[in-house]
């Protein structure tokens, strides 16, 4: 039985070698925009669980992880960016303000399944149109929900979490850790 991590983000494979260097990638190729939800929540719920069975329908025997992370401002959903105009229109609206960040994790071993949304509330100190100017001329917010990077240059916008702060960055690793010991892979 392998561990397969159904996720292309580096910051997910580095978060899951906290848990076990013993793992496989295999990311999803699902079309995200055909999968809805009633609320910012859900649809991170709804396209983990997406991503996690389209793997596991390839590999019925292994522990198959699958993760989508979403920006809920408001109850609008920022994921990544188009473009640089998409980012600047993000952060603009992130600006000061509180916004949560949504992990949904699905966690298939066989037929047991366990599908989680983990939710971080995050406050930004007001930014100036020169700070977001600056950031979106970067690589660092085009990869990643939201337009940003907890980890990178956005640390310097950061006021207040409320909430896991691996799950900011997209990977809840203490909740992925207790579920798969629950569903008794480790």
């Amino acid at each position: 039985m392998a561990i397969i991590l159904a996720s292309a983000s580096p910051r997910r494979r580095e978060l899951m070698n906290l848990i076990t260097p013993d793992y496989q990638v295999e990311p999803s190729a699902l079309d995200e925009s055909k999968i809805k939800a009633e609320t910012p929540a859900l649809l991170a719920k709804a396209l983990a669980a997406a991503k996690c069975n389209d793997i596991a329908s390839r590999h019925p025997a292994d522990v198959v992880i699958g993760c989508d992370t979403v920006v809920d401002c408001s109850g609008e959903v920022f994921g990544k960016p188009k473009d640089r105009t998409d980012a600047v229109r993000m952060l603009q609206a992130l600006s000061g303000r509180t916004h949560a960040v949504h992990t949904g994790v699905c966690i298939r071993n066989g037929e047991t399944v366990n599908n989680f949304v983990v939710t971080s509330e995050v406050v930004f100190f007001p930014l100036s149109e020169a700070e977001i100017a600056f950031y979106a001329d970067t690589k660092e917010p085009y990869d990643k929900a939201g337009a940003y990077a907890i980890q990178g240059r956005a640390a310097l916008w950061l006021d207040k979490i409320d909430g896991d702060y691996y799950n900011i960055m997209g990977f809840p690793v203490s909740r992925v850790a207790a579920a798969l010991r629950e569903m008794c892979v480790f």
